[in-house]
């Protein structure tokens, strides 16, 4: 039965970081908007934004190999981790603005300094890791990385990994002090309680059923009522879909063209976790390996040092495996349902270019255990099955899309904004580094959907961002006072770090 028709400026689906971030903003600059946010779950930060669905790597490719890739001539390729990096400054900078206004408090609760160190063995990675330290050391946005391929420098960087290693064959690892481990949970929810304070009309067990362009070109949705077992129709003129995994089959709904030819490949994912506190405090690092051949991006190893209800924890993985869903809470529907007349060749497409991704897929969800234990020992010699639990990690989907350069069905690995031409709609698909870099993608957005308003919100804009319009890459002054702002804000200064 349906009782209730609404109208609002700004429709938000899915009560994660992404639409956490986007609210807020929009609260800053367009203070008498009203915006209203539906999530199908009883709680925010639920799916992919939960500290336990993701590895807390605030993203700033200090340490992700895949992210800085060896070029045919044999050179180092630094353009994305440039880009990154510069991305998760500005997601710094908004979070700062937001502590320093007291619109949110305590951010050790969500942000804490880490370092970030990328390991590697064999005498080829080891060559690799050099020329990536050479390409990006002297780079003011990389300042302080550090390379040793001396084992007892190495002891003190990690001694839980260097602790029982007999392999006498090359090791090397760079190290960098800056940077953060991020529960994007706890922010997600402290985000989401200044919004609720905003008078933004947040409606929990909510789920959208259906997106439809009205005669006026405004935006009607569909929303089941899960409490009262009602449907509702709520209009508005800008709709954004935040809703990780769930966002495709929602983008599809509204039938845009730019909707089209887009298709989702869903992969699951495991940690392990660490339950023995002494093997716990013998390591203080996210440490990142390189991915096995023929492994895809989202499955480089790394064990981390998490924070997670402000208690320190040990996280190992991700191990990848196959799962239809498109979200945890999904329905093992959601990828069948997904195939669409105008995506199914780029589907089929997609499927037979990555029959080896398929096969590896398959064999790490077979893993048993013991064989994820193995894959463990390669970074802690000395590990102990009785003291790893096997958590589930959140599901991720990767866009699969035509491309001029990949042809038809490319499977995409990162993050891509789909937006309609007036910009009325917009959706944010595929995985990492989303989270870290959520502020880039809402200010692209705003390019998108909100041109005419730019001009007006700028001012407001850059006293949020104060790196807002400028490349950090050519300005290290500015990168300079950036750092010094964040970290005293965020409490990643060097005294406040030791502190915590």
């Amino acid at each position: 039965m349906s009782n209730k028709h609404t109208t609002t400026d700004v429709i938000l689906i899915g009560a994660g970081i992404m639409s956490a971030t986007l609210g807020s903003l929009l609260k800053e600059l367009a203070p008498d908007w009203r915006i209203t946010v539906f999530e199908k779950l009883e709680k925010p930060g639920e799916e992919s934004s939960n500290e336990w669905n993701n590895a807390g790597t605030g993203h700033s490719a200090l340490c992700e190999l895949n992210y800085t890739p060896e070029k045919p001539d044999g050179s180092i390729d630094i353009s994305k981790a440039l880009k990154i990096n510069e991305q998760f400054q500005l997601s710094k900078q908004f979070w700062s603005y937001f502590v320093n206004s007291n619109l949110i408090s305590n951010p050790q609760d969500f942000i804490k300094p880490l370092p970030h160190i990328s390991l590697v063995h064999g005498e080829d990675n080891v060559m690799f890791l050099k020329k990536r330290f050479d390409a990006l050391a002297n780079h003011p946005l990389f300042q302080g990385m550090e390379f040793s391929c001396d084992p007892e420098k190495l002891k003190e960087w990690i001694p839980l990994i260097m602790d029982g290693r007999t392999s006498k064959g090359s090791i090397a690892a760079t190290k960098i002090d800056s940077g953060t481990d991020v529960n994007f949970g706890t922010l997600t929810r402290k985000l989401l309680d200044y919004l609720k304070g905003q008078n933004v009309n947040i409606k929990y067990n909510h789920t959208v059923d259906d997106i439809k362009r009205t005669d006026d070109g405004s935006w009607e949705v569909k929303v089941r009522n899960f409490d009262r077992g009602t449907l509702e129709y709520h209009t508005a003129n800008y709709v954004f879909i935040g809703a990780g995994g769930g966002a495709l089959p929602l983008l599809q709904k509204t039938g845009i063209p730019e909707s089209k030819h887009i298709g989702g490949f869903p992969v699951s994912g495991l940690f392990l976790v660490c339950n023995n506190p002494e093997v716990v405090k013998q390591h203080h690092a996210k440490v990142y390996g390189k991915a096995a051949v023929g492994a895809p991006p989202m499955s480089v190893p790394h064990l981390d040092t998490r924070y997670i209800d402000n208690k320190k924890t040990l996280l190992f993985g991700p191990f990848a495996g196959f799962s239809p869903k498109f979200l945890k809470t999904g329905s093992n529907m959601d990828l069948f349902g997904s195939v669409k007349p105008n995506n199914v060749f780029t589907m089929l497409a997609a499927g037979a270019k990555n029959i080896p991704l398929t096969k590896y897929l398959v064999q790490q969800l077979m893993l048993s255990k013991e064989q994820r234990m193995e894959e463990l020992r390669e970074f802690i010699p000395d590990a102990k099955s009785e003291d790893w639990d096997t958590v589930t990690a959140g599901q991720r989907v990767q866009v699969i899309k035509d491309t001029d350069d990949g042809g038809k069905g490319t499977l995409q690995f990162g993050t891509e904004l789909v937006s309609a031409a007036d910009g009325s709609v917009a959706a944010l698909l595929g995985a990492s580094p989303g989270a870290s870099t959520a502020v880039h993608v809402v200010l692209d957005m705003f390019k998108r959907c909100f041109p005419q308003h730019l001009k007006e919100w700028e001012p407001k804009i850059k006293e949020i961002i104060p790196s807002y319009g400028l490349s950090l890459v050519e300005n290290p002054e500015l990168i300079q006072e950036i750092h010094a702002l964040t970290a005293r804000a965020l409490g990643l200064s060097e005294e406040e770090a030791v502190l915590s």
